[in-house]
């Protein structure tokens, strides 16, 4: 009998994907391992295999569409001597909402078997799922367009080309007259950036949201919302760092190269071993103390912030933890991480001072306890024994979870980090 081939979870809290590309059609044979398609999950693209060996028989998920839920069939694959006749299987002509999605998600599905959508008379609107998208996207109204697929359905075509003007028009229209002065109402009440942009007649280019992206805007969206950030500032002088790196770079001969990053991971993983209170993460009935330093290294991408781990970076020398980080950082930027390479992590490290930038407060990354924000060295006036010299100094600020680090532990921590930092020998014994 026909097999489904189903959306997979490629990690424990993955419900949804995007079903970005497919590398079989149908009618193509395939064999059991084979790569038929890839898929974005919410910090990378992965492949799907084929389950077994078979031909294509029907693609129910087509490429590009978004929310495909795990678990869902996204193909049907035929054994031999079977024919599309005997797929039985209708598949939805709609795309339910996130909230639906999610506890389907959550429900194993042998095959889609979705209620039909309809228009306001309870006439069937067949549309497929990328149309439906687009149409959502532009606000086009289903039931006012002609479907040119088979039965009817509405395909991409058919939206691809319809002019939303009209509808903006119409939305204009029925903003009504303010005759008084406006009373205040929540900010959530009003009209979000597209609809006013297309109200007041702003040109502006959509650039959609891929799953990094919304998934890092939904994790720090409740990250500010339900964790209580305070914040800590430290300054670290870093010429005894520079001079010991360059000691460091020269006796490598260019066989590797650490990098001022590099050292901070580390001050930061030997920080965490001496000062444990400070490796936390909450949880309602007790705080997670870590027993390694597994530290996140945020890492911007072309599709987004991604944080991959260097785990257990205490137990690592400088050389070991600089080939790790550009390993991982060259294949966060690739799409090519594998799950569990940036999942968890007990510290974030984000640094953006090669940028130039002197200072910044970060977020923090959930359910972590603290991110440290890392500024650019800079030379500027200190007073050493009563005398003016000039020094390269750090700025960094630490972000901390007020339910697990309170600010004596904070202040602790970096107290461990700055030594580390301003005495760095120490962390090569």
């Amino acid at each position: 009998m026909p097999i489904n081939i189903l959306m997979p979870a490629l990690s424990p809290t993955m419900k949804e994907g995007t079903l970005a590309k497919w590398l079989k059609a149908e009618g193509d044979s395939v064999e059991s391992g084979e790569v038929i398609a890839e898929i974005e999950t919410d910090k990378a693209t992965m492949e799907v295999e084929a389950v077994d060996d078979g031909v294509i028989g029907k693609i129910v998920i087509e490429a590009g569409t978004e929310n495909v839920p795990v678990n869902g069939v996204i193909a049907i694959l035929l054994e031999e001597g079977e024919s599309a006749a005997d797929i039985e299987v209708e598949v939805a002509a709609s795309v339910s909402s996130p909230k639906e999605e999610s506890k389907k998600a959550d429900q194993k599905r042998e095959a889609i078997h979705l209620p039909p959508p309809g228009n306001a008379s309870g006439n069937r609107i067949f549309v497929s799922p990328l149309a439906r998208r687009i149409a959502a996207e532009k606000g086009l109204d289903l039931s006012s367009i002609k479907g040119t697929g088979p039965r009817g359905r509405i395909v991409k075509a058919d939206v691809i080309g319809v002019d939303s003007k009209a509808l903006v028009a119409q939305e204009k229209s029925a903003v009504p007259q303010q005759t008084t002065a406006p009373s205040a109402a929540p900010a959530s009440a009003g009209p979000d950036a597209k609809q006013l942009s297309d109200m007041l007649g702003m040109d502006y280019e959509e650039m959609p949201n891929n799953n990094v992206r919304k998934m890092v805007a939904s994790r720090l969206s409740d990250s500010k919302q339900t964790a209580p950030h305070f914040y800590l500032n430290i300054d670290c002088e870093l010429d005894a760092l520079l001079e010991l790196r360059k000691q460091i770079n020269g006796q490598a001969a260019g066989e590797y190269k650490v990098s001022v990053n590099d050292f901070i991971i580390k001050a930061v993983a030997q920080a965490l071993k001496s000062y444990p209170p400070a490796n936390v993460a909450w949880t309602d009935n007790a705080i997670l103390q870590y027993k390694s330093s597994d530290i996140s290294v945020a890492v911007a991408t072309d599709n987004g912030l991604i944080t991959p781990i260097v785990k257990a970076a205490e137990t690592k020398g400088l050389r070991t933890i600089s080939e790790e980080m550009k390993d991982l950082a060259g294949r966060a930027r690739e799409g090519k991480l594998q799950p569990a390479e940036f999942q968890g992590g007990t510290f974030t490290v984000s640094n953006l001072g090669m940028f130039g930038i002197k200072s910044f407060s970060a977020i923090i990354n959930p359910p972590q306890g603290c991110i440290l924000a890392v500024g650019a060295g800079v030379q500027k006036p200190v007073v050493k024994k009563g005398e003016i010299t000039i020094a390269t100094v750090m700025s960094c600020t630490l972000s901390v979870d007020h339910r697990s680090v309170d600010g004596a532990v904070g202040a602790q921590f970096l107290q461990h980090f700055k030594r580390n930092i301003e005495q760095p020998m120490n962390m090569l014994v």
